[in-house]
């Protein structure tokens, strides 16, 4: 979005979206995005049966206008004065049309069967394909988009009284036009990744049915969202949960967000940050297979141990800065990223289950759940994008800058090395009072077939004495 609205160095300085303008829209696009999060929750809870489901209308009618939005967000407007709140509106809007997406498509995995293991496939194969998603997007985005940019390099030319002997040398082409081949190019851009938003819906679509709440009476109200949504923030293992996983997610979040800027300022390796991140992003994506198969064998909580194995990598990068050591730093964050972000989401059915075991004359839960859940990991992300952002801002972190301060460097090794690595451990502590065990689930499992066979044999009595009656 930034690059989209880059003027020239010939352009005056009014026309420019300033870094602490991008921040702001990045910052109150996230919280409208966060506040959405119980909004929707709220109205897709209310929401009917209907001939496709109850969650995919929600996912189908806000497809269209995400694509919308996501397209004007990279659209440079032909005024300048107002190009702030334009980029503001949009990128707002989309963070809100994307939460009414995000909320019913996690909470569908409820809604597709009754079987812990089938679940458990199923969000294995969705976290798979979301971090494949992610890496083709950016390598789409990222190839489309590079002959809008110009190249930066650093060189060593010491000047006079001065010992800082690295300088930003811009080397810009001949613009007679730059500004409208970078709106081309990001439009361009903006216009494959909306098609790929709607081919990914039409899959949806076609690809996935939705089953109605198999343990719910038709006599059974759905809980009114207030309540249910008191009774999901006392239920201890939702709580144990959600307060590990916010934990563990602010972690994986600046060693991320961090780990770009740590090995092209403190490591020496700006010529290779793209390779490092796409060994991250292809790491993750094929181990989620290897975590599904050690979940399933050894328990969820078991392997959550291995979130921890980027932290001892992370701080001999940190301590001995080295290109080997940098990708197999890469490769291992990788593998604890992919743990991070599959276990949480296959844990939580599992919440939801004890809950509705514990509450079960209640229906319309699991969005309350989901809704919640997601609204905890953006928060967790806008924990680390702060954490980040007030550390490098009070170092004195200079963007565009070839070379940075030492109090900066050893920043970004705090902020890659020590303080990832103490959320980890306090997480995965809080973890050890996680309650539901393997053994739990599988009674769990038991208790719910039984639950609805006396449900079934409830609604056959039900019937036969309207019959009988008639």
């Amino acid at each position: 979005m930034a690059g989209a609205a880059k003027d020239t160095p010939e352009r005056p300085a009014e026309d420019e979206i300033t870094p602490f303008h991008a921040s702001l829209v990045l910052f109150i696009g996230k919280a409208s995005g966060a506040v959405t999060d119980p909004v929707a929750g709220f109205f897709i809870s209310k929401s009917r049966w209907t001939k496709v489901g109850r969650l995919m209308p929600w996912m189908l009618a806000c497809t269209p206008f995400t694509v919308v939005s996501y397209f004007f967000m990279w659209y440079l407007p032909p005024f300048v004065s107002g190009r702030a709140a334009w980029y503001l509106t949009f990128y707002c809007l989309f963070q809100a049309l994307t939460t009414l997406f995000q909320v019913p498509y996690s909470a569908l995995t409820m809604f597709l069967s009754t079987d812990q293991k089938e679940r458990d496939s199923a969000t294995a194969y969705r976290m798979t394909m979301e971090v494949l998603g992610t890496l083709i997007g950016a390598a789409l985005q990222g190839q489309i988009v590079a002959s809008a940019h110009f190249s930066h390099h650093c060189t060593v030319n010491p000047p006079v009284n001065t010992t800082d002997t690295w300088h930003d040398t811009p080397s810009f082409p001949d613009p007679s036009d730059p500004l409208s081949h970078q709106a081309k190019v990001y439009m361009i851009a903006a216009g494959v990744i909306g098609g790929v938003y709607l081919l990914g819906i039409v899959i949806l679509f076609l690809g996935v049915k939705e089953k109605d709440d198999p343990y719910a009476l038709n006599s059974d109200r759905a809980i009114p969202f207030c309540k249910g949504l008191g009774l999901t923030m006392k239920h201890g293992p939702y709580v144990k949960l959600t307060a590990s996983f916010l934990l563990i997610s602010t972690a994986v979040q600046l060693e991320q967000s961090n780990f770009v800027l740590f090995c092209t300022h403190a490591a020496d390796l700006r010529n290779h940050f793209q390779y490092l991140v796409v060994t991250i992003l292809v790491s993750a994506a094929v181990s989620i297979p290897f975590w599904q198969k050690f979940l399933q064998r050894f328990g969820k909580k078991c392997a959550a141990c291995g979130i921890s194995w980027m932290i001892p990598f992370a701080v001999m990068l940190v301590t001995i800065p080295n290109l080997i050591l940098a990708y197999l730093v890469a490769f291992v964050s990788g593998l604890s990223i992919a743990a991070s972000l599959l276990l949480p989401w296959s844990m939580l059915p599992d919440v939801v289950d004890n809950f509705r075991l514990q509450n079960p004359h209640g229906k319309g839960h699991e969005t309350i759940f989901y809704s919640s859940y997601v609204f905890f990991t953006k928060m967790s992300a806008g924990i680390g994008l702060g954490i980040s952002a007030a550390g490098l801002e009070f170092t004195g972190y200079k963007p565009g800058m070839c070379r940075q301060s030492n109090d900066v460097i050893l920043t970004l090794k705090i902020l890659i090395g020590v303080v990832p690595a103490i959320l980890i451990l306090v997480g995965l502590f809080i973890l050890l009072f996680y309650p539901i065990t393997e053994e739990s689930r599988k009674e769990t499992k038991l208790a719910l077939e039984v639950l609805r066979r006396s449900h079934q044999s409830t609604e056959n009595l039900d019937d036969h004495k309207e019959d009988t009656s008639v």
